[in-house]
């Protein structure tokens, strides 16, 4: 009876130490988050939430968002998530920038991580692939810049996916972030996926 007894309070406290080393290991990760984004030479780039379909309508324009394509309630709703996610990281102050695109601005805005600022440089350039190169090396130009002031603030910017393949490579969805490491010129040298939190 004494071994079973034994027995069973060795799987439960084998249980217990489980559940807490998974416990730090969770909380270690969120904690290198924040860590990373509060050091310097780290980004994160996120894009815009979920907004049904692909491009923008023929004839729109930047100062009417009516004439873009926008967010929908799943993408404001996914935006938020995002934002009491990174809240729950450790990620408290943060410059944030967006493309100057309503659906952007209001994934930015959902966030609720700062003011939001608009960096011409997160521009979508998805009907002028030609700029690509032009583009990307005003966002480096502007990462460096941004390098030198942000201090301990999480630097935050909210972009088009065009933009994320062509800075740090990966293809992501909406809503999807990516930590990005940096080099003295603000050009990408490393990079982790997140995806959008549930």
């Amino acid at each position: 009876m004494r071994s079973k007894f034994n027995l069973s309070c060795r799987l439960i406290l084998s249980w217990v130490l489980l559940c807490c080393s998974l416990g730090v290991q969770a909380s270690d990760r969120s904690a290198e988050l924040a860590d990373k984004l509060r050091s310097p030479g780290y980004l994160l780039l996120m894009r815009h939430a979920y907004a049904p379909g692909v491009g923008d309508p023929v004839g729109y324009r930047l100062d009417d968002c009516a004439t873009q394509r926008n967010l929908d309630a799943q993408g404001i709703a996914q935006a938020i998530r995002t934002g009491a996610w990174l809240k729950r990281q450790g990620v408290g102050k943060a410059l944030v920038y967006s493309s100057s695109w309503c659906r952007c601005r209001d994934t930015a805005k959902a966030l609720d991580l700062g003011s939001v600022d608009i960096e011409p440089s997160l521009a979508s350039f998805f009907n002028q692939p030609d700029q690509a190169g032009a583009s990307t090396a005003a966002l480096a130009h502007f990462v460096a810049r941004a390098m030198k002031t942000k201090g301990d603030q999480a630097l935050i910017l909210v972009t088009h996916h065009v933009n994320i393949r062509a800075f740090a490579g990966p293809d992501i969805g909406s809503g999807d972030m990516v930590l990005v490491k940096v080099d003295a010129q603000g050009r990408a040298t490393t990079h982790v996926r997140y995806p959008s939190p549930p």
